[in-house]
C-alpha cells in the first residue's frame, strides 16, 4: 500500500472516531470539535469528502488522545480498543 492510500485511511480513522464521540455523547458533533480548537468547519468537511486532498492536521489526532481519551495506536492502525484504558477509567468515574 502506498504512503498516500495509508494516510487516507488515517485520515478516514479519524473521522470514524468524531462519529463515534458522538455516538458515545462526548461531543454533539463536527462543529463542537471544531468550534473548541478554532477549526475552519468547511475544510474538515471538505477533507471527509475527499481524503486525498491535503488540508489534514496532525493536530487533530492529538486533540482526540489528549482530550477524549482515544487510544493513539487505535488512530493509527485500527488494532486494539477505540478507548486507552487509563482515560476510560476517569471519564467514567465522571
Amino acid at each position: 500500500m502506498s504512503q498516500t492510500a495509508d494516510s487516507q485511511i488515517i485520515v478516514r480513522r479519524f473521522f470514524d472516531a468524531l462519529y463515534r464521540l458522538k455516538a458515545d455523547k462526548h461531543i454533539r458533533g463536527k462543529q463542537t470539535f471544531t468550534t473548541r480548537y478554532g477549526i475552519n468547519r468547511w475544510n474538515m468537511n471538505t477533507q471527509e469528502k475527499e481524503p486525498s486532498r491535503d488540508m489534514f492536521q496532525t493536530a487533530w489526532l492529538h486533540y482526540l488522545v489528549r482530550d477524549y481519551g482515544v487510544s493513539p495506536a487505535w488512530l493509527l492502525t485500527g488494532e486494539g480498543d477505540f478507548y486507552q484504558k487509563k482515560k476510560r477509567a476517569k471519564a467514567e468515574k465522571k
